[in-house]
């Protein structure tokens, strides 16, 4: 693959990464394949890459590349054809007040405690928890391609921050985080529904949620948008969790 950058193409290369410890399941070894240089890829490459099943977590663009393991599967929500289900459309009536304005990356203190009290209280013991404004900032406000952050309010109030890409056909949710003392609040649904609707207004075909992972409480609930396409040996198809290797 290649990028043509001030008159010159500028090669993207790939390499594996050693073996480490999966971020989610439990006793198993994850690598990954890592797409470089990070300043040669730009939103048309990088929306290439996403089709193929890549993701970025700051300027860092990689996809699983497990030896004997296949759990991640990219998957994507069709917007045109996308209708939720009832309890979808709950979460959407009882979060319609919020306000949102999208923001351009940048680093507000409001958003860096927020971020830390959803660590906290979500992902105790994981590491994030500790970020300080430096990591935060590499993770979420470093970004080589078009990006933004989504910030919901409630009278006033943050509630959730999500980052999000722009591709070529889509939008790439990212990353998101929320107030996590709203015990009956759905956020994260409401931020998919969101999404969908801001990618139906900007004339895009889908949203990429990233990977399901079936064994995965965390990434599982991905399958509950529907119609969902996942990418099955290079090819994006209907989404069916009985079929997923």
């Amino acid at each position: 693959m290649s990028h043509r950058d001030s008159g010159q193409f500028m090669a993207i290369h790939f390499y594996a990464t050693a073996p480490y410890g999966c971020s989610y399941l439990a006793g198993r070894e994850a690598r990954s394949q890592v797409a470089i240089p990070a300043e040669a890829i730009d939103r048309h490459v990088y929306s290439q890459l996403v089709q193929l099943g890549f993701r970025r977590s700051g300027s860092y663009t990689y996809r699983p590349y497990c030896d004997l393991c296949q759990a991640c599967v990219p998957v994507r929500i069709p917007v045109g054809s996308f209708t939720p289900d009832r309890s979808q459309r709950r979460a959407w009536r009882r979060h319609s007040g919020l306000t949102v304005r999208l923001l351009p990356l940048k680093y507000l203190a409001e958003h860096y405690a927020l971020y830390l009290r959803y660590q906290s209280a979500r992902h105790c013991g994981g590491g994030m928890s500790d970020d300080d404004p430096a990591q935060y900032a590499e993770f979420i406000l470093k970004s080589s391609v078009d990006s933004w952050l989504a910030e919901f309010r409630a009278d006033g109030e943050l509630k959730m921050v999500s980052l999000i890409d722009r591709l070529d056909d889509g939008l790439s949710a990212v990353y998101t985080f929320y107030d996590p003392d709203d015990r009956r609040a759905s956020y994260g649904v409401f931020n998919v529904l969101w999404q969908v609707e801001l990618a139906r207004q900007l004339g895009l075909r889908y949203v990429y949620l990233g990977y399901w992972i079936g064994e995965s409480r965390k990434m599982a609930y991905k399958s509950g948008y529907r119609p969902l396409e996942k990418l099955l040996f290079g090819r994006w198809v209907p989404f069916m969790a009985d079929s997923v290797p």
